[in-house]
Protein backbone atom coordinates (compact mmCIF):
# COMPACT_ATOMS: atom_id res chain seq x y z
CA UNK A 1 0.00 0.00 0.00
CA UNK A 2 2.69 2.48 0.99
CA UNK A 3 4.69 1.97 -2.88
CA UNK A 4 1.13 2.93 -4.01
CA UNK A 5 0.30 5.61 -2.41
CA UNK A 6 4.33 7.48 -2.79
CA UNK A 7 3.57 6.69 -6.57
CA UNK A 8 -0.01 8.58 -7.03
CA UNK A 9 1.45 11.39 -4.78
CA UNK A 10 5.80 11.61 -5.91
CA UNK A 11 5.43 15.26 -4.78
CA UNK A 12 4.62 14.05 -1.17
CA UNK A 13 6.97 13.74 1.56
CA UNK A 14 5.08 11.26 3.95
CA UNK A 15 5.61 10.50 7.28
CA UNK A 16 5.96 6.60 8.18
CA UNK A 17 6.11 4.72 11.72
CA UNK A 18 8.94 1.85 11.29
CA UNK A 19 8.00 -1.08 11.53
CA UNK A 20 4.31 -0.59 10.68
CA UNK A 21 4.24 -0.50 6.89
CA UNK A 22 1.77 -3.53 6.55
CA UNK A 23 -0.93 -1.78 8.87
CA UNK A 24 -1.39 1.16 6.64
CA UNK A 25 -4.69 1.19 4.89
CA UNK A 26 -4.64 4.40 3.02
CA UNK A 27 -4.62 7.89 3.04
CA UNK A 28 -6.23 11.34 4.32
CA UNK A 29 -5.74 13.62 0.96
CA UNK A 30 -6.63 16.77 2.80
CA UNK A 31 -3.54 16.67 4.61
CA UNK A 32 -1.36 14.13 3.12
CA UNK A 33 -0.98 12.07 5.96
CA UNK A 34 -0.77 8.29 6.10
CA UNK A 35 -3.70 6.21 7.69
CA UNK A 36 -2.58 3.18 9.78
CA UNK A 37 -4.99 0.57 11.14
CA UNK A 38 -4.87 0.03 14.90
CA UNK A 39 -5.79 -3.60 14.75
CA UNK A 40 -3.13 -4.49 12.21
CA UNK A 41 -0.20 -2.52 14.07
CA UNK A 42 -1.36 -4.25 16.93
CA UNK A 43 -0.81 -7.81 15.27
CA UNK A 44 2.57 -6.76 14.40
CA UNK A 45 3.60 -6.05 17.51
CA UNK A 46 1.91 -9.05 18.30
CA UNK A 47 4.55 -10.99 16.70
CA UNK A 48 6.98 -10.61 19.60
CA UNK A 49 4.92 -9.96 22.78
CA UNK A 50 1.52 -10.76 24.06
CA UNK A 51 -1.44 -8.64 23.51
CA UNK A 52 -1.68 -6.76 26.45
CA UNK A 53 1.84 -5.73 26.13
CA UNK A 54 1.49 -5.25 22.39
CA UNK A 55 -1.65 -2.51 22.95
CA UNK A 56 0.45 -0.99 25.69
CA UNK A 57 3.22 -0.34 23.95
CA UNK A 58 1.22 0.80 20.56
CA UNK A 59 -0.75 3.31 22.95
CA UNK A 60 1.84 4.45 25.00
CA UNK A 61 4.85 4.73 22.74
CA UNK A 62 3.41 5.06 19.10
CA UNK A 63 -0.32 6.31 18.93
CA UNK A 64 0.67 8.50 21.68
CA UNK A 65 4.20 10.11 19.52
CA UNK A 66 3.02 13.31 18.17
CA UNK A 67 5.88 13.95 15.26
CA UNK A 68 4.31 17.00 14.08
CA UNK A 69 1.98 18.01 11.23
CA UNK A 70 2.73 14.76 9.09
CA UNK A 71 1.89 12.42 12.10
CA UNK A 72 -0.11 9.63 11.12
CA UNK A 73 -3.68 9.42 11.63
CA UNK A 74 -4.37 6.23 13.76
CA UNK A 75 -7.68 4.05 12.32
CA UNK A 76 -9.40 2.02 15.50
CA UNK A 77 -11.09 -0.41 13.52
CA UNK A 78 -14.38 -1.32 14.12
CA UNK A 79 -15.28 -4.72 16.50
Amino acid sequence: MLDEIIENYPEEKFLTADGFDEAIVGVDTSSMRLIYSVEKCIEILMKDMIEEDAIEYFEYNVAGSYMGEKTPIWCYDDF
